[in-house]
């Protein structure tokens, strides 16, 4: 069920607690609970898929880290095409 602003509840929430930092980085595990608690494979898969545009980590020895704000960036781009 939406809310008022036509927001899933559990968005609403996640909206409400987060406050973008351009500049924070969020690990691979991370990025998948935002993407909807995706598996490492579909992250893998979507890094692979030119036609999805994700966006790409930076790597910090063996670890992966993204953007907070691309990742949050390109699921609204992902809804709006209604792709999501």
């Amino acid at each position: 069920m939406n809310d008022k602003r036509g927001m899933a509840p559990e968005l609403a929430l996640l909206a409400a607690q987060i406050q973008l930092n351009p500049h924070k980085r969020i690990t691979a595990r991370n990025v998948c609970d935002i993407c909807g608690g995706v598996s490492d494979m579909t992250l893998h898969r979507w890094l692979k898929d030119p036609n999805k545009a994700f966006p790409l980590p930076i790597y910090i020895g063996k670890r992966r880290y993204w953007r907070e704000s691309e990742i949050i960036a390109w699921l609204d781009a992902q809804a709006d095409r209604g792709a999501a």
